[in-house]
């Protein structure tokens, strides 16, 4: 049990890293959907992102 004290103490530490990873994967995935030339990879990345958000994807 010595460990949980650490690992309480780094929780919120944890949890920007894992907050900051999601909005840069966000991030990425909407600049694919906005920035690609091919129409089925902006329509991949819309899915994607709908996905992301918990929406439903756009037919």
């Amino acid at each position: 049990m010595p460990a949980l004290p650490s690992l309480l103490t780094n929780a919120p530490v944890f949890a920007a890293a894992a907050a900051f990873t999601y909005a840069l994967t966000l991030c990425g995935v909407a600049l694919v959907s906005v920035t690609s030339r091919s129409p089925a990879r902006r329509r991949d990345a819309r899915s994607t992102l709908a996905i992301l958000l918990g929406r439903s994807p756009q037919r």
